[in-house]
């Protein structure tokens, strides 16, 4: 019988390690005949010599990722036992790594989508990214302004919302003029304290190095040496999305993300990003990203309901057609 041991960090990389009520462990001892007991900060392996030769290598591998990343993904587990070869999105993030500077906290793009999008945004001063909920068009332009920012690239972080309600009447809003376009920054905050301590994010936002604002209070704005993120991006008109973009200054990077397919505009406004998108394309220095289901990296549900919601709409423009058929040949 032998015996070995690994000590981790801390006990949540151990509970990472372990997976989900222990899953993970359950699929190692299955794999390799070992048994594992955790002392402490430490695991112990026991069983036979090859036995134990086989957990170890695959428990190193795993305690590596874990102490990287913090985290597991089962996807990671499957490749390490052998399962399936790794997934397009693992070798996609394998080869970027958008570095924030927090300790233990490396950002990588998890789908060959999200890959392209940060190299589109690393190579151009000015990017466009259309894609559904979820799929990161927001979290991974905040990392890379931060990043930007601690490398000193800019000087400043300015994220930008147009204030327009999500298909419902919120009517009058107590409070100052903080309080008011409060609701409509939110999203934008959760990506900052997602990525940054809420320490450095008020340190930051006191010192005025990090600056969210309504679109609105763009106007007559010139922003140099400033990544600048325009959020919900669809939701602006056409002289909106003019007058954003032509804040833009030297030494200055814009990223501007949107759902074009979730409008709140009226019926007969044209939205501002798919006009910009067109009108700018082809232009030197500026990037178009299409990010689409399988980019998807939320719950796994989410990719379902918006697959289920995209069919919907289908349906719809039949059922549509068919009742005009029939009004128009009784």
């Amino acid at each position: 019988m032998a015996e070995t041991s690994l000590e981790f960090q801390s006990h949540d990389h151990i509970r990472a390690l372990f997976g989900p009520q222990d899953r993970f462990l359950k699929r190692i001892r299955d794999a390799t005949g070992v048994d594992i007991v955790v002392h402490g900060e430490e695991i112990r392996i026991s069983g036979s010599d090859e036995e134990v030769k086989r957990a170890l290598e695959i428990v190193t591998v795993l305690h590596a990722y874990v102490e990287q990343r913090g985290r597991l993904p089962e996807s990671e587990v499957d490749r390490v036992l052998g399962v399936k070869p790794a997934t397009p999105s693992e070798s996609a993030s394998s080869d970027t790594v958008i570095n924030v500077f927090e300790k233990a906290k490396q950002i990588r793009p998890r789908t060959p989508g999200q890959a392209e999008y940060t190299r589109t945004v690393e190579e151009n001063d000015l990017t466009f990214c259309i894609g559904p909920a979820g799929c990161g068009k927001t979290y991974l332009a905040v990392a890379l302004a931060i990043n930007a920012l601690r490398t000193e690239s800019v000087r400043k972080i300015v994220l930008v919302r147009p204030a327009v309600e999500a298909g419902e009447k919120l009517g009058f809003l107590p409070g100052d003029l903080l309080a008011k376009v409060n609701p409509y920054l939110r999203p934008l905050l959760d990506a900052l304290h997602d990525i940054l301590d809420f320490e450095q994010v008020k340190r930051y936002m006191e010192h005025d190095v990090v600056e969210i604002v309504p679109l609105a209070f763009m106007r007559g704005r010139t922003l140099n040496e400033t990544f600048i993120i325009l959020d919900e991006g669809q939701n602006t008109t056409v002289t909106q999305m003019k007058m954003f973009l032509t804040r833009m200054g030297e030494g200055s990077k814009i990223v501007v993300t949107g759902d074009i397919t979730q409008l709140d505009l009226p019926s007969n406004v044209k939205s501002g990003m798919t006009d910009a998108v067109h009108r700018l394309g082809g232009i030197n220095g500026v990037g178009v990203v299409r990010l689409g289901g399988r980019d998807i990296v939320r719950h796994r549900l989410v990719r379902d309901i918006v697959n289920a919601y995209d069919e919907g709409k289908h349906d719809s423009r039949q059922s549509a057609s068919f009742s005009k058929s029939k009004t128009q040949n009784p």
